[in-house]
């Protein structure tokens, strides 16, 4: 398992029905204290069989095949990654996280579990916060960011898109949540979404609107498409990343 940067600075965690989003990827000694009791589940969201299955479901719906190549951008302890090393051809899951002690437990506890190690060299889980992913010796069929870029400025989801079109050939897909609100909505105003988080234009959890995605791809090689609802119970909405 390689690890880059071992202090994470990049928030993905929701906390069940608040109404604000408590971002603990920003504290490393509570997140390794969490991991060493056992909380690594917690971290991430928890909704732990239900969203991990949501978003496979999708991915498989959407085109994800056995031999396709998929990195899971924010991938956490394998909340999704669970499900995606079990369908996948062995060695064909990849994933990059900011945060070295949830990969740890997603690795040694939950793949364990299920005995799925062997499906899984650990050189595919990457410890890294600025979307180095060259540091994978392969490139991609398909991405996903699930419950990350609702925890991001445009600009480091812009650093993101950069660095992963340089990994993914043309007719490469990424889906990505977001928070998303109407264009009229007023900037400055907060926004609450189905499931009671509240997302704001300048701080986490952020929300974007329609008019945002061409920015997010300004001189990128990517198409966007807003897919729009998908069952996701905090409301986050679905965006498809073609790669031109």
């Amino acid at each position: 398992m390689l690890c880059k940067a071992p202090i994470p600075d990049c928030g993905r965690n929701e906390e069940d029905g608040a109404a604000m989003v408590v971002n603990t990827y920003e504290d490393p000694a509570e997140i390794q204290r969490a991991v060493n009791e056992g909380r690594h589940r917690e971290l991430i969201g928890g909704m732990w069989d239900e969203i991990g299955r949501l978003q496979f479901e999708y991915m498989v719906e959407n085109g994800l095949e056995r031999r396709s190549r998929l990195i899971d951008v924010g991938c956490g302890s394998l909340r999704g990654g669970v499900h995606f090393v079990s369908y996948l051809d062995e060695g064909k899951y990849f994933g990059l996280d900011s945060n070295l002690p949830l990969l740890q437990a997603g690795y040694d506890v939950e793949l364990k579990a299920l005995d799925l190690p062997g499906k899984l060299p650990r050189q595919n889980l990457v410890c890294d916060d600025e979307f180095n992913f060259d540091l994978f010796d392969s490139e991609f069929d398909f991405a996903i960011a699930q419950s990350l870029f609702t925890h991001l400025p445009m600009n480091d989801i812009r650093l993101c898109l950069t660095r992963l079109a340089r990994k993914m050939p043309a007719g490469g897909r990424f889906f990505a949540t977001f928070f998303i609100v109407e264009d009229s909505h007023p900037y400055g105003e907060p926004s609450l979404h189905v499931g009671g988080v509240t997302s704001f234009d300048a701080k986490d959890p952020f929300h974007y609107r329609p008019s945002d995605l061409p920015y997010l791809c300004k001189n990128l090689p990517w198409r966007p498409e807003i897919r729009g609802a998908w069952n996701h119970p905090r409301d986050q909405r679905m965006v498809e990343f073609v790669r031109l």
